[in-house]
């Protein structure tokens, strides 16, 4: 891309911005993040149309500050702005490394605690008719730790719960390794095992994670307008 759009001679333009940028956005602009210069009063929604990626695509989030926000949000100069694909689908963990599923069950081990209940997600080799590769997690870190915390908060208190635990892989995961790791204590069965259902569906349409999936032929990244 050229960079016109990066660095606009318009002197009006004077409010600086980080932006970041994830999965195939990040791929379409060949970079995780650039620096832009609007109008002064801009706002959130503006970003967008800055970086001259052609027409927004449906489901689109952003993030000021590593916190969700609305398009109609006022920028400041020195925020930064997340432009947040829609999400694919510890202690709250992301690591490059293999998923520990005792790690997870340790740390929720509570002695008010009558149940564990666990979530384990992997790689398998096959997905809507095509032979997988592998997968590729990529995450806005630091943010999406703190979304995982604000999901495991607002469990811990609909639950009742004791203790959660949520680790996620990230980089390249092959075929049979765990990707997620999902651990819930509480002192009934039944609250362990309806939050850990319910914490697997949230974190696929809540936190800043994206999958990428090579496939026999191709790779996608997964999710809708990706």
């Amino acid at each position: 891309m050229s960079e016109a759009w990066r660095q606009p001679t318009d002197t009006v333009r004077h409010v600086k911005v980080h932006v970041r940028l994830f999965a195939a956005i990040r791929e379409r602009v060949g970079a995780g993040a650039v620096e832009l210069e609007l109008a002064d009063g801009a706002t959130v929604g503006d970003v967008w149309a800055a970086l001259d990626l052609g027409t927004e695509p449906s489901g689109l989030l952003y993030a000021r500050n590593r916190a969700y926000v609305d398009r109609a949000q006022s920028l400041e100069p020195g925020d930064e702005v997340a432009v947040i694909p829609p999400v694919s689908g510890g202690d709250f963990r992301l690591s490059a490394d293999p998923l520990s599923v005792d790690a997870a069950v340790a740390e929720v081990r509570d002695d008010t605690a009558g149940a564990i209940a666990t979530f384990i997600g992997a790689t398998r080799a096959r997905s809507r008719g095509r032979d997988v590769v592998h997968l590729e997690y990529e995450a806005y870190e630091g943010m999406a730790e703190q979304v995982m915390a604000d999901l495991a908060a607002q469990l811990l208190d609909r639950h009742e719960l004791c203790r959660v635990a949520i680790h996620h892989r990230v980089g390249r995961v092959d075929i049979g390794e765990t990707s997620v790791v999902i651990a819930v204590s509480a002192p009934h069965r039944a609250a362990a095992l309806a939050a850990c259902a319910e914490a697997i569906d949230e974190l696929k349409v809540s936190v800043p994670l994206w999958k990428k999936e090579t496939f026999v032929g191709g790779e996608e990244w997964i999710g809708q307008g990706s």
